[in-house]
């Protein structure tokens, strides 16, 4: 097991099948930094503990009786209920874009493989860098960090009918107009399931997304020219396919000649 200064993430794990809880549980143990709080055998038990102990991670199997892990989610929304990071542990693929639909942290297949646990357990340290159990469980927590930027591992881009799951790194640029944000990769271009900018900002590497205006966000890798412009501001040609010209704010010109030294 890992040793750690720190106290572990808390966590609930549901499932129907005692044999399936007991073994994700030994492999928690054995990784660290994850303390499994409580265990429910059906998703109905699932959202009554995620109220009850506000834990800060959720190990959901799909199926299950009475509620499945997909509807423990709805209902934990539809409650207005505050989300743990939600992680399906699942014998079923064909759910995955559902799950990140509802913007899972992760999507893991059973059996449950240790090494690609450890890289869903290290998903939790990255997004939870500082947190202490007692911030989760104690009487009188201190206010909630927000989740590290970058924590969400995939995006859905939809297009037509089809929903497509893309690594983040793979969007060039986003953009809203009307309130619907499209989101464009080198391979696929369509709407995006979050509400704001801001809220899609949060879930990416600040490191190499840059709110370059009030509309636009860019993969700063993704940049193929800055070319100057109206009064002193500048566009930028992105590396997609339209090689499209991205505004920049006054505001971000500035900071873009300090960057680039223009």
């Amino acid at each position: 097991m890992r040793s750690r200064a720190t106290t572990p993430i808390s966590a609930i794990i549901a499932d129907d099948e005692q044999l399936a809880r007991e073994e994700l549980r030994f492999l928690l143990d054995e990784i660290g930094d994850v303390e499994v709080v409580g265990t429910a055998v059906n998703g109905i038990e699932a959202v009554e503990l995620i109220r009850k102990l506000d834990p800060a991670l959720a190990f959901l199997d799909i199926q299950m009786p009475g509620l499945d892990g997909l509807g423990v989610v709805r209902r934990l929304k539809e409650e207005q209920i505050d989300l743990p990071h939600i992680v399906f542990s699942t014998a079923w693929e064909q759910f995955a874009v559902e799950a990140f639909r509802l913007e899972a942290m992760d999507y893991i297949l059973k059996p449950v493989d240790r090494e690609r646990l450890e890289e869903t357990v290290e998903r939790a340290r990255r997004a939870f860098p500082d947190r202490m159990l007692s911030d989760r469980m104690g009487a009188e927590p201190p206010s909630v960090p927000l989740p590290r930027p970058g924590a969400f591992t995939k995006l859905l881009v939809r297009n037509g009918v089809r929903n497509m799951i893309v690594d983040p790194q793979e969007l060039i640029y986003a953009t809203i107009d009307s309130g619907v944000i499209t989101l464009v990769t080198s391979q696929v271009e369509g709407q995006s399931s979050f509400r704001t900018l801001e809220e899609l900002q949060a879930a990416l590497d600040p490191d190499l997304f840059w709110r370059a205006h009030r509309s636009f966000v860019v993969n700063v890798n993704r940049i193929r020219e800055v070319v100057p412009w109206y009064k002193s501001t500048y566009q930028l040609k992105m590396d997609d396919k339209k090689a499209s010209e991205i505004p920049v704010s006054r505001i971000q010109s500035r900071r873009l000649r300090e960057m680039l030294n223009l």
